[in-house]
């Protein structure tokens, strides 16, 4: 470890911190964080912590979240402007005119979005609980937002509903395409290639596993194979790789990387435990309207 890791961790200790990283981060933050996770995993960690100050590793509604399931303990982002454009593709307004249009159905929000959005929802989901959450619900039209194509992957897993999306969508994972697979194939023919669920259906065509960025973690390890095209963001390879040195894995594109996530940096980290820098302050009025759909996907 270098120097700057070498002092956080010393610093985590001496302030009872708990640091959890998304998968998306760079390996040298994923080396000094508690826990590496998805941001099911990473809400799950942050209800259940003891400790009461939490650094989030990742972008702003995953601290957002954190301080909504913690509102009495300290939730810092090391970058403030570690934002999500998905999660900017929708606000309260446009949900409350869906339950408008459709009284009956249910709103299933991703949790890729802002704590004002979540508080006109019924319940949250990740892109691994989304279709086990949606199976437990008693409405037959579930408004899914915002990511359409995670939403569209749901409903081939549950055709007895009917969906309804709002056209939303990762930036990063939404403009890989077919293309794009069938060079990544060319270039390694013996690889299984893993998506995740916010690509296109038609990427999804072609994928030999769907899953979360846990559950594509999780099918490497156990998969018999050796060789494997990543589908997801760039630090899920760099994770993989370090985990499994004795497989080869690929990314599906050399421009597959997230710039918000990429924004936090090992001395941003250590800046906001010495300083505090950038603590998520929410009302408790937001808190409130925004936790109960929160806590309802923790629990399921």
């Amino acid at each position: 470890m270098n120097h700057l890791q070498q002092k956080i961790i010393k610093l985590k200790e001496e302030k009872n911190a708990l640091i959890l990283a998304h998968y998306y981060q760079t390996m040298d933050i994923q080396e000094i964080a508690d826990h590496v996770c998805d941001s099911f995993a990473m809400a799950q960690l942050a209800h259940t912590a003891k400790q009461k100050l939490l650094v989030i590793c990742g972008v702003h509604f995953m601290a957002e979240s954190a301080k909504i399931l913690n509102p009495d303990k300290t939730v810092l982002l090391p970058v403030l402007d570690a934002g999500c454009p998905m999660a900017d593709m929708i606000v309260p307004d446009d949900v409350l005119a869906l339950r408008k249009h459709y009284p009956e159905a249910a709103v299933v929000c991703y949790v890729n979005s802002s704590a004002a959005v979540k508080a006109v929802s019924d319940i949250c989901c990740t892109s691994s609980s989304a279709e086990r959450i949606v199976r437990t619900l008693p409405e037959k039209q579930i408004i899914f937002i915002p990511d359409r194509n995670l939403g569209a992957y749901i409903a081939t897993k549950v055709p007895e509903k009917e969906f309804i999306f709002h056209p939303g969508w990762c930036p990063v994972h939404d403009c890989i395409t077919v293309l794009d697979v069938q060079a990544a194939r060319e270039k390694h023919p013996d690889a299984k290639f893993l998506a995740h669920p916010e690509c296109q259906g038609v990427v999804l065509n072609f994928a030999d596993f769907v899953g979360s960025t846990a559950e594509i973690i999780d099918f490497a390890l156990k998969s018999d194979c050796s060789d494997f095209i990543i589908g997801t963001e760039y630090g899920v390879t760099e994770h993989l790789a370090k985990l499994a040195p004795y497989k080869n894995f690929f990314p599906l594109t050399s421009t597959f990387e997230c710039e918000d996530m990429k924004k936090v940096k090992l001395s941003d980290v250590l800046t906001s435990l010495e300083t505090g820098q950038h603590e998520m302050k929410l009302s408790t009025d937001e808190i409130n309207a925004a936790r109960n759909s929160l806590e309802r996907m923790v629990g399921v």
